[in-house]
């Protein structure tokens, strides 16, 4: 893991594969490790050069005030378009995953020319709030049992690893890869303060955030190729938030994972992988 400065910040980044090859980019959402390591390891192996990253004020990317961001979502943006070029690539697979996939979008539509292809996981095309009306929000029910539970001491790295198998087994996800990836996180997180924990380990910071304008509309003017995935059993964002954006995006392919829910599960990331080297 190293940092790259765009826009005068520093953004943590992982690499895999051979510098030389075609570049596919993993928005985190909010940190890196929401890609897996498998799934980068498997990109990297069908010859691509996979570079994950953090979003601004989570894992090793510049932290300031999570709970006043002086940013905007295009500003995040802005970050995903200028990294092929700091890293010495031309146009690059740019793939997000939950709010990165929201990045991701804005990224592809105002910053066409840094693109070559467009992986979108289990997001949607609007922004976090309220949405549209055709759109399914956030299952109730399951909401009130996520937000229910009780915030764990984050200053314990096992009552946060706790608390995220908890969250992951509500969503449906697997706990005890949710559990390790939580520990992962709160390593890198520069401090055990509550608001620095929650931006890294929830991604609150990316409520907070000016979102507008609005991007939807102007879904149809993707013109690289594109995949949809999500997971049937998703109850943050339903499905058919993943099916709203295939049949929006021009020519956009959509791969429903039957037995997933919020994350990328294990037996998945061969499939996703597939799909996703045969974009670009």
């Amino acid at each position: 893991m190293t940092t790259v400065h765009v826009h005068e910040i520093a953004l943590g980044v992982e690499s895999f594969g051979d510098d030389d090859a075609p570049l596919v980019l993993l928005v985190g959402g909010t940190t890196m490790l929401s890609w897996p390591d498998a799934l980068c390891e498997r990109l990297a192996a069908g010859g691509r050069r996979v570079v994950r990253y953090d979003l601004r004020d989570s894992g090793e990317s510049t932290t300031e005030d999570p709970e006043a961001p002086a940013y905007t979502l295009r500003d995040l943006a802005a970050d995903a378009a200028a990294l092929p070029k700091a890293l010495g690539c031309g146009p690059a697979h740019l793939a997000g995953i939950g709010v990165g996939g929201m990045v991701a979008q804005v990224a592809a539509l105002d910053h066409p020319g840094a693109f070559s292809a467009l992986t979108l996981v289990g997001t949607r095309a609007v922004a976090p709030g309220p949405t549209d009306d055709d759109l399914p929000d956030h299952d109730g029910a399951t909401m009130g049992r996520l937000f229910g539970h009780p915030m764990p001491d984050w200053a314990d790295r096992e009552a946060v690893a706790d608390f995220a198998a908890t969250g992951a087994e509500i969503l449906g996800d697997d706990p005890v890869a949710a559990r390790e990836v939580a520990a992962r996180v709160w390593d890198r997180t520069p401090g055990t303060a509550p608001a620095l924990q929650t931006a890294n380990q929830l991604g609150t910071v990316f409520a907070r955030l000016d979102c507008a304008p609005r991007w939807r509309e102007r879904l149809p003017g993707i013109d690289v190729p594109a995949l949809v995935v999500h997971g049937r059993r998703d109850t943050f964002f339903p499905v058919g938030n993943g099916e709203a954006l295939a049949r929006e995006i021009p020519g956009a392919r959509l791969l429903v994972l039957e037995e997933a829910a919020t994350a990328i599960p294990a037996a998945a990331v061969d499939e996703v992988a597939a799909a996703m080297l045969a974009l670009a």
